[in-house]
């Protein structure tokens, strides 16, 4: 459904010289002559097409550089990055917003796209007309608008506000709006930017679903998140974008991988030399008992296995009190849980030299999913030194016989605590309590 080859998109960004600041002295002559020169060079750029650049020296920005992928058609393909990357400027292109510098793209079928919030609506309009606006722009012919008005309106959920100016809607109101039309084109080709974090929880799970049964219909999505939970769920393949070239391609899981852990790594053991520390006390960190799996994860253990740290520092002084510690967290960045030796009361000594200790957690009962760890040290005598290593590792829960009952019963949540049921000996409650009115 879209070919993309040898795509590239490059800007001419202005500089001001900073000689000709306000606080130098700067002659009549020069003022002019600088003018001049701008004035002659913008009308070269009028003339030859070229984009026109404020600014006394002009600088290649390659957005994107020779990104080349493909897309089947019924593929839901996530692309990811950090700020900069170049990712809605690849949704641009796709879009035919803008034109390439160079490359070459094949789109098969009608494209629907939602890159910014309020796209095609007019500020002046009421949401029953632009619904209109927007369809025609989209390529929906009236009687097909007509059709599938009611079905709009109600997926967007403004019928309140149906005849009242888009101006005065909230950004929640204008996306809920927007996304239902784009939805409801039922185009072959769906292109979504991060547009939906400006909607609530629970219209962003409805524009999910949108999503998901749309590509089961055999349409193709293209969809630009930072919520990288998100994209596991919703895309069966991924794109890591970085500097607006193509870091990896490949199953969304393996790819969201990597962009966590900034690197590919399929070892046993994980260096942390390259990891912004400020002492650079923690070295290498190894998951003990799991099975390696290359180079999607850093490590995959089934569900209830017992789980171990083996943890290296390399230290050039003496800790009498040291506090290490562990923190857990979810792929959006949730910390689930942390432990530190202070916590089980163990000591923890670290001297001159490379240190190695084990922390074991005996029956963690995280559910099926994809989590991170941190690690961190601190001096317990006021605290002064400390070193903390963000996403050290990235590791994978699978179901297991063990864990099927849970997963049968839809448990939501990240692990399985343990608590126990017990009946007390005392029916009638002796203390205040909440009365649920049932």
């Amino acid at each position: 459904m879209i070919s993309v080859e040898n795509l590239s998109k490059r800007y001419l960004v202005g500089h001001r010289d900073e000689r000709t600041g306000q606080h130098s002295y700067t002659a009549l002559r020069d003022v002019i002559g600088r003018e001049m020169r701008n004035v002659a060079r913008k009308t070269i750029d009028v003339v030859r097409g070229r984009q026109v650049v404020q600014g006394d020296t002009v600088e290649e920005f390659w957005a994107l550089k020779d990104v080349s992928f493909e897309v089947q058609q019924g593929e839901v393909l996530g692309i990811i990055g950090r700020n900069g990357a170049g990712k809605s400027t690849l949704l641009k292109v796709l879009s035919r917003i803008t034109e390439p510098t160079a490359g070459r793209i094949t789109l098969r079928g009608r494209v629907a796209s939602l890159l910014e919030v309020g796209t095609g609506f007019h500020p002046e309009l009421t949401g029953r007309e632009n619904v209109y606006l927007n369809g025609a722009i989209l390529g929906m012919g009236r009687a097909e608008i007509r059709r599938k008005f009611d079905e709009i309106v109600a997926f967007a959920e403004v019928e309140r506000f149906l005849d009242t100016p888009v101006k005065r809607y909230s950004s929640g109101m204008y996306v809920r709006l927007a996304f239902a039309v784009a939805a409801h084109l039922e185009p072959e080709i769906l292109i979504i930017d991060e547009v939906l974090a400006v909607g609530d929880s629970e219209f962003q799970k409805k524009c999910l679903g949108k999503m998901g049964e749309v590509s089961r219909d055999g349409r193709t999505v293209l969809f630009v998140s930072h919520n990288m939970e998100t994209v596991i769920k919703l895309c069966g393949r991924g794109v890591l974008l970085g500097s607006g070239q193509v870091v990896e391609i490949g199953d969304a899981s393996a790819v969201v991988a990597g962009y966590l852990r900034g690197n590919y790594s399929g070892a046993t053991e994980i260096s942390l030399n390259d990891k912004p520390r400020p002492f650079g006390l923690p070295t290498r960190i190894r998951l003990s008992g799991a099975n390696v799996v290359a180079p999607q994860l850093d490590w995959v253990f089934p569900f209830g296995q017992s789980l171990s740290f083996d943890i290296w520092i390399d230290s050039t002084i003496l800790i009498g009190n040291a506090e290490l510690g562990i923190g857990l967290f979810s792929t959006k960045g949730y910390e689930i849980a942390s432990w530190t030796n202070a916590c089980s009361g163990d000591q923890c000594v670290v001297r001159p030299g490379v240190n190695a200790f084990r922390v074991d957690y005996e029956d963690l009962m995280l559910l099926p999913g994809q989590y991170s760890i941190g690690v961190g040290i601190r001096s317990g005598q006021g605290r002064d030194l400390e070193d903390y290593v963000p996403d050290a590792i990235l590791f994978e829960v699978t179901a297991s016989a063990r864990s099927a009952e849970i997963n049968g019963r839809t448990f939501g949540g990240a692990l399985v605590p343990r608590a126990r049921l017990s009946p007390l000996t005392e029916v009638q409650p002796t203390t205040a309590y909440a009365d649920l009115g049932r």
